[in-house]
């Protein structure tokens, strides 16, 4: 069979499919953007960028662009603009281990792809996702510049949960989703609820189920993290904590209700943080052991989970099993198709799974990189923190991160979900490591006043 060219390397319509209301909105939020101040852009664009669909698409000679693109079209302007007319920064501490384990993840997956395919839809589809990556990804460390940016994010998030677990509720109840109405590419989709085993999987504003509930997964230690940073906040940060939990029941998927698990206990680990680094060992050693003595690896485990019913947690066991069978296949380049690999096998719903397929070993080392760092970072700054209240600020950063980490293992982000993905990696980046840079400098500023001290007090040792 003939896949049409319009289908071809991750394209989709063939001609525009775009609701004039939702351009109107991108156009509006587009020129806010552009002008408003910087601290006035981060909830219209986190808000915008997650509550449209992927499926609203303006497609201008044959190039592809869902509003998220124009969104960061809009940005990439800002951006050039700050950059010649002010001499500061624009990024929060500069370039960060974090933003050069992005860049070369996006950079070393676009070589790779081209390489595979070494056809010319394959070199504008790799554009246009580096265009799209480093549009979204800079934009946000533009705008997510200190604590208080972290702050005003998760409020937007708060609210964005709020008005997604409402659809999400009238879909579970009325067995359609009133996204359906803009008429999109997915509009059908979109009509119709999934089900599996006779229980609806609500969608919302998202490409699938899982999606929609591994955001909410992500947001519960960030919705905690409101809650105790700001009293004000209290009401919304509740509002959000339930609204995610609803979005979890109502995607009926066990990969959320894994991430959310993750990142609650993580949470919970607060009062034995200072036996992490045991505890990881422990893990490690248990892990081993069961796979010395288990007749299947012990990734086989994962084909055991099953908490909504009806999952496919088989074949999420595959997945890992058949890609470390192919090592030999995928580790340069990756590699065209995996369908060959096995039954379903074409489906990589796994993050980790899906790049080293797609891309080969270092974007994959890359992408590990990507989240060491953001442990590694937020680990530190809580060590260096003052105060009890920034030491938990930022575990729960990194207890969101680790709700990624357990999602990563059921699905792959390729809808919005990125944009809150990449927004934590902002938070990451303007807080932590921050705070790392500047406890460096005291010290240093102290070591040198130490000295100095010791000199006036012993000039005795001044050479003649």
């Amino acid at each position: 069979m003939t896949v049409p060219k319009n289908l071809k390397f991750g394209g989709g319509v063939a001609d525009t499919v775009l609701n004039p209301a939702v351009l109107a909105v991108v156009v509006a939020v587009g020129l806010i953007i552009l002008f408003q101040p910087r601290k006035k852009l981060i909830g219209p664009l986190v808000a915008t960028s997650i509550l449209i669909p992927m499926d609203q698409v303006l497609v201008l000679g044959g190039l592809h662009f869902p509003m998220l693109r124009l969104l960061a079209l809009f940005g990439i302007v800002r951006l050039i603009r700050e950059k010649v007319s002010s001499k500061a920064k624009i990024f929060t501490g500069g370039i960060n281990k974090i933003d050069i384990s992005v860049i070369g993840l996006v950079l070393f997956t676009a070589v790779a792809g081209i390489l595979l395919f070494r056809e010319g839809g394959e070199v504008v589809f790799q554009l246009g996702e580096i265009y799209s990556a480093f549009g979204v990804y800079f934009l946000l460390r533009f705008l997510i510049r200190e604590k208080e940016d972290v702050i005003r994010a998760i409020r937007t998030f708060a609210f964005v949960s709020i008005f997604v677990s409402t659809i999400m509720t009238w879909e579970i109840k009325t067995r359609h989703n009133p996204y359906a109405l803009l008429g999109g590419s997915r509009a059908n989709y979109y009509a119709t609820v999934e089900e599996r085993d006779d229980k609806p999987r609500a969608t919302g504003c998202f490409g699938h189920p899982i999606l929609a509930g591994s955001f909410a997964a992500m947001m519960i230690p960030l919705f905690v993290l409101l809650w105790r940073e700001r009293k004000n906040s209290k009401i919304l940060a509740a509002a959000g904590i339930v609204a995610a939990s609803l979005m979890v029941l109502a995607s009926n998927s066990s990969t959320p209700i894994l991430g959310y698990l993750a990142g609650v206990l993580a949470l919970s680990l607060w009062e034995l943080r200072n036996w992490m680094r045991v505890i990881r060992w422990l893990i490690v050693l248990t892990l081993v052991s069961l796979h010395m003595v288990m007749k299947a690896p012990v990734w086989h485990l994962i084909a055991r989970i099953d908490l909504a019913g009806g999952s496919s947690s088989w074949h999420r066991f595959a997945l890992i099993d058949q890609c470390i069978r192919h090592f030999a296949d995928w580790w340069l380049i990756g590699v065209k198709s995996t369908a060959e690999w096995g039954w379903d096998m074409w489906d990589t719903a796994n993050q980790y799974v899906s790049i080293c397929d797609a891309s080969g070993l270092l974007p994959f080392i890359l992408f590990l990189s990507i989240i060491a760092y953001g442990f590694k970072y937020v680990g530190k700054a809580r060590k260096v923190a003052d105060t009890k209240k920034e030491r938990l600020f930022f575990w729960a950063l990194g207890s969101a991160v680790f709700a990624n980490v357990v999602s990563f293992v059921g699905v792959s982000y390729w809808d919005q979900t990125q944009v809150a993905w990449y927004s934590l990696l902002a938070m990451i980046s303007a807080t932590a490591v921050v705070a790392r840079k500047e406890t460096k400098s005291l010290s240093k500023q102290e070591i040198v006043l130490s000295e100095i001290d010791s000199g006036a007090q012993c000039p005795q040792l001044t050479l003649q």
